[in-house]
């Protein structure tokens, strides 16, 4: 019973010091949201299936890869490694911001939104899910401000110089692919040169296309690093496969994906509803990955040309911002490319406008009521000719003089005449 006492003793302070270590890192994983100015509220929980995915149907694509060992950086404001869909799928990450590890930080939900799309595992009674959801991320933080801030808005955001550093470091962290939801409306050689760094690590880049479009007011601004050689521009598309009006237009547009109105995680838990291309970048990113754990020997190049080549047929030309089509993860996985460059698709144009056709059209339309009126005229005509032959014999009887119906005679009532009674006399002599 002694002998026991000091194997109890040291469970128990094994059991305090392994507590000790695990509560000081539990309150600082708690505690670093600190450092957010204007940290932005969880959403609710989504029970029901996201059109995204039922357009998309990522999990017909699962038996031949989920994006197992692939690792995606997501250069953006951070993710949140402590939401339930993504722990275990979210490393430490790079903040590139103030130069220290802790890419795992999100403020304002939207890097957390971008990684969610790529990588959320399932979850019971929950709808949403990643399209890769073996994937995992490297986040790198380079923003404390949503998309749409105006100048403003609290908390620091990307310059080129940052930018650039977080895409090298995502290189060196062993990014696959490397998803840039984040735009810069001003060429930058700092970040060119860190694209091309990428490119010749084969790194498969895949960036936002913008979403300041100008509705023909003026040419929509140049988005980077979509705009550069060797990246993916992205544009959005809602639930009828139209171009959303804010995604933009542009020859950086090589393909759309589901972009409006399409659920994502928000920091902490729950999810919440999103529009803009920076969440239809990550379903191709997803893609990427997709192929990437597939045939892991394929080029970066390679890759991107196999998504390209299997879009789906859009509403729209390129010219409408539409690119290639529309991404199908499904299609990028198990089809091959085995005959030389692969060639995109064409997209599905809109009806053309024919004037001679239309022309032709308004004139049969235009016969078409002539032909209706003559004929009901001539069927008035056809009716008063029946009716002027079926009355002249009888005007002509009648020397076209209004006649009556003659009264007929009177009706005499007939009378019984009495009957006639005969008598027999019997035969008598006369007398004289």
């Amino acid at each position: 019973m002694f002998r026991d006492r000091p194997v109890a003793t040291f469970v128990l302070l094994g059991t305090l010091m392994a507590t000790a270590l695990v509560i000081p890192a539990a309150a600082q994983a708690a505690a670093a949201p600190a450092i957010c100015t204007n940290p932005s509220d969880p959403g609710e929980v989504n029970t029901e299936t996201p059109w995204h995915q039922r357009w998309l149907a990522p999990q017909r694509v699962w038996p031949f890869s989920t994006g197992a060992g692939v690792r995606v950086a997501v250069v953006d404001s951070g993710t949140d490694s402590s939401h339930p869909q993504l722990t275990d799928r979210v490393t430490t990450g790079f903040d590139a911001l103030r130069g220290t590890p802790g890419g795992d930080v999100d403020c304002v939900s939207h890097g957390t939104a971008v990684a969610s799309i790529i990588a959320a595992r399932r979850q019971d009674g929950v709808g949403f899910h990643g399209l890769a959801p073996d994937v995992t991320i490297v986040p790198i933080r380079v923003s404390e401000r949503n998309a749409n801030d105006g100048p403003g808005a609290g908390g620091d955001t990307v310059t080129g110089a940052v930018f650039a550093q977080a895409i090298r470091r995502a290189v060196d962290d062993g990014a696959d692919v490397i998803n840039l939801s984040v735009t810069l409306y001003y060429p930058d050689q700092d970040v060119e040169q860190a694209v091309r760094y990428a490119v010749e690590k084969d790194v498969v880049l895949v960036a936002a296309a913008g979403n300041q479009h100008q509705d023909g007011a003026r040419p929509d601004p140049v988005p980077y690093p979509a705009a550069y050689d060797g990246v993916i521009g992205v544009g959005a598309i809602d639930q009828y496969g139209a171009r959303i009006r804010q995604s933009q237009i542009g020859p950086y547009v090589d393909i759309s994906a589901p972009g409006g109105a399409v659920v994502a995680a928000t920091r902490l838990v729950g999810h919440n509803t999103y529009d803009g291309t920076s969440f239809a970048a990550p379903m191709v990113s997803a893609t990427a990955a997709l192929i990437r754990a597939a045939e892991p020997n394929l080029s970066a190049r390679a890759v991107a040309k196999r998504i390209l080549a299997t879009a789906d047929p859009a509403r729209g030309d390129a010219a409408r911002g539409y690119g290639s089509g529309v991404v199908n993860p499904y299609r990028a996985v198990t089809e091959r490319l085995a005959n030389g460059t692969p060639v995109a698709q064409p997209p599905l144009p809109d009806r053309p406008y024919d004037a001679a056709a239309q022309a032709r059209a308004e004139r049969w339309a235009l016969f078409g009521r002539l032909a209706l009126w003559i004929g009901l005229a001539l069927a008035a005509v056809a009716v008063a000719v029946a009716a002027l032959a079926a009355l002249l014999p009888r005007g002509r009887r009648t020397r076209w003089r209004p006649t009556r119906p003659s009264t007929p005679p009177p009706i005499e009532p007939e009378i019984d005449e009495p009957e006639e009674i005969f008598f027999r006399v019997p035969n008598s002599t006369p007398r004289g």
